[in-house]
């Protein structure tokens, strides 16, 4: 998608600072190493932005912070919860060392990061436009953030050499109504959340897990959730489906 990275370079030529809004359920999974490339290249300070914070245990964003903080500055916020939107504000004009003009901040992500909401959180409510549809943001908005801020919201980066469904899924750029494999996604959804919370699922759906693989876990919700075909068994799809709008919708939490 050339439009997207020529937009990418713009912003990132005509910024101050620059903010990379990554998803704390899966930070390594939202970074977006050609956009960090880019930066580091124009020398301009970047400040990595752990959304959506509400949704992750206390225990793995700071571990997530920790690791990342090594790569730049991290800040982790709660649009939801109205939290660490006042420390991002002062991390921005700590690190920007711009004085007489306003700072111009750059607010780059994948699709359904949260970026829109981040600039709410710092700017007021309603500044940006948000939706909870991928790709709401349509070209690049200027959005004032009291005297001294004004932020430069995109539309998500998307990486332009990869269409990984499953990632697309995970993060919320394709609704269970448009993917090939909700099964799958589903299964990719479990898996993740077992590998960092795996109490945290099975509190959700009320089930107990042992032994069992992705698949049978996936089994097991159905059941609980009694969507069942008429022969009695489980229906594969309804479950899948229910797990990735319960993933995407900020409803499982780990």
């Amino acid at each position: 998608m050339p439009s997207y990275k020529l937009m990418v370079q713009d912003v990132i030529k005509k910024a101050d600072v620059l903010l990379e809004v990554v998803d704390a359920r899966f930070p390594d999974e939202t970074r977006n190493s050609e956009v960090e490339r880019d930066v580091k290249r124009s020398r301009k300070p970047l400040i990595i932005v752990l959304s959506k914070c509400d949704l992750v245990s206390k225990e793995t964003l700071e571990k997530s912070k920790s690791r990342l903080s090594k790569i730049a500055p991290t800040v982790f916020v709660s649009s939801k919860e109205r939290y660490g939107t006042t420390m991002l504000r002062h991390k921005i004009l700590e690190i920007a060392d711009i004085q007489g003009r306003e700072i111009l901040i750059g607010c780059l992500g994948y699709p359904n990061t949260g970026k829109s909401s981040v600039i709410n959180g710092v700017a007021g409510k309603g500044k940006a436009s948000t939706s909870s549809i991928s790709g709401h943001t349509r070209g690049v908005q200027r959005v004032k953030a009291g005297s001294r801020i004004v932020f430069l919201d995109t539309p998500g980066v998307i990486p332009f050499d990869e269409f990984d469904e499953y990632r697309q899924g995970l993060l919320g750029v394709k609704d269970a109504t448009h993917l090939s494999d909700p099964e799958g996604v589903a299964m990719k959804i479990i898996e993740n959340a077992c590998e960092k919370n795996k109490p945290a699922l099975e509190e959700f759906y009320k089930i107990e897990i042992g032994n069992e693989d992705v698949y049978e876990i996936l089994e097991l919700i159905g059941l609980k959730l009694n969507y069942l075909k008429k022969k009695g068994e489980v229906d594969e799809f309804r479950a899948a489906v229910r797990i990735i709008n319960d993933w995407q919708q900020g409803k499982l939490l780990i």
